[in-house]
């Protein structure tokens, strides 16, 4: 993937996560994903950040999750 490939927008990052774009500056309001920003101001993700955050999500998610009793 070429550098600027695995760089997403706003709406490419959100569509990437399943969350609306607002839901995605909310997250950097919190603190929880901090684009880049290009000289223009615009919002950049990277896709390491993104699959990142989905990893830990799943992680999180999985130690939540009560064995099945038998």
């Amino acid at each position: 993937m070429k550098l600027e490939r695995a760089m997403l927008t706003l709406a490419e990052a959100a569509a990437f996560l399943g969350v609306s774009p607002n839901t995605l500056r909310r997250m950097e309001a919190r603190g929880v994903l901090i684009p880049y920003r290009t000289a223009g101001g615009h919002r950049r993700y990277s896709l390491a950040m993104l699959e990142s955050y989905l990893e830990s999500r799943r992680g999180r998610q999985a130690s939540n999750v009560k064995p099945e009793m038998s």
